[in-house]
């Protein structure tokens, strides 16, 4: 079955302000339109060089080009407009098809065709989107109702508002800063502290070290990505992480080994002191000093299973337990044992496959 949606969606006479509500799972609600003979029509926008406001839950959406008035459908930025509201947004640039998930609703479209796909129903576009000023413009209405959001027009103030329908997926476990960047530095305005227990939806990840959240009263800024601070986990921020940690760590290579060193310095290490050293210094996670209480921490996970970052544990002087590393991805382990190598980089094989105990995933 197809169903068919004459995008408008911008509604530009008086009278037409008011817009059928969603009942129930997105789907069923644009099946419900069709069969109840809903005309999603839009009369054709009234010329004007009055450029068009877009608010996102009574927050101004400042998008990097302007949006068009296509016919009375409007065209905005697509990425903006699909964090902002809770989906996550994969981008074949080869093809100019866009791939957006929330929660139940997957929507997949192809830039300049007369057809979307939503959870595996065709659905036609009457205004399609369109490249303009090097940005990928999508209709805003057939966009934000898919992700089940509510969207008015304002023809006076020449307005478009969207309130949207978001998820507070994540907790806050530690008091932490809500930034107008994502930068800790002085120019970086701190917008106010979000306690432990607060709930947040997390917009994109911006890279290793820092979220864009929105709160639940629907303010927007920025906070630390390290795992003390949120419950929040994916594979590709763990894989930024990581990338963070192996790149710290690598700047330590040479330096010399000393059983016993002190956690507290960098001019020497020995195995579980440098763990600790770089995953305190770059993610603020405090692991035990020996290794065989940092072998505690985290969860298991098998050697089919092992990615970057992953603690690797071995026996070594006797003891079940006795030494670490930091698995690097392709095989390498980062570690030190040494005193003629100190802090490098090795194979993981021959004798550490043999004295390999257990593998276990702080991220």
């Amino acid at each position: 079955m197809r169903f068919i949606i004459h995008e408008p969606s911008i509604q530009l006479k008086q009278g037409d302000e008011n817009m059928m509500r969603k009942k129930g799972a997105v789907l069923a609600g644009l099946a419900a339109a069709m069969i109840a003979g809903t005309s999603v029509y839009a009369d054709a926008a009234p010329a004007s060089n009055k450029p068009i406001a877009v608010y996102l839950d009574g927050q101004q959406l400042q998008t990097e080009v302007q949006p068009l008035n296509v016919g009375g459908t409007v065209l905005v930025p697509m990425r903006g407009l699909f964090e902002r509201q809770g989906a996550k947004l994969a981008w074949d640039n080869a093809t100019k098809t866009l791939k957006a998930t929330k929660e139940g609703t997957t929507l997949t479209y192809r830039i300049g065709e007369h057809t979307a796909n939503l959870n595996g129903q065709a659905l036609d576009v009457t205004v399609p989107g369109q490249i303009s000023g090097g940005y990928s413009l999508v209709p805003l209405r057939f966009v934000s109702e898919a992700l089940g959001s509510e969207v008015a027009w304002q023809p006076d103030a020449h307005t478009v508002r969207i309130t949207s329908k978001v998820s507070l997926e994540t907790s806050i476990r530690w008091g932490v800063n809500l930034r107008s960047k994502p930068d800790s530095a002085s120019d970086a305005t701190s917008l106010g502290m979000l306690a432990a227990g607060q709930k947040v939806h997390v917009i994109r990840e911006v890279n290793a070290l820092w979220l864009q959240v929105e709160t639940e009263n629907h303010q927007t800024g920025y906070i630390s990505a390290k795992p003390k601070y949120t419950d929040y986990a994916s594979v590709s921020l763990a894989d930024m992480q990581a990338d963070e940690l192996i790149a710290y760590g690598k700047k330590f290579l040479g330096t010399p080994y000393e059983f016993g060193a002190s956690p507290d310095q960098t001019k020497t290490f020995d195995c579980s002191s440098f763990v600790k050293r770089v995953y305190e210094d770059v993610l603020s996670v405090e692991l035990p000093r020996v290794s065989y209480d940092q072998a505690k921490a985290g969860k298991e996970v098998s050697l089919s299973d092992l990615r970057k970052g992953d603690l690797l544990f071995f026996s070594a002087r006797g003891l079940d337990i006795g030494h670490v590393g930091i698995y690097m991805g392709n095989n390498q382990i980062l570690h030190t044992y040494s005193k003629e190598l100190g802090v490098h980089v090795e194979a993981f094989d021959g004798q550490w496959k043999k004295r390999f105990v257990t593998a276990r995933r702080i991220l």
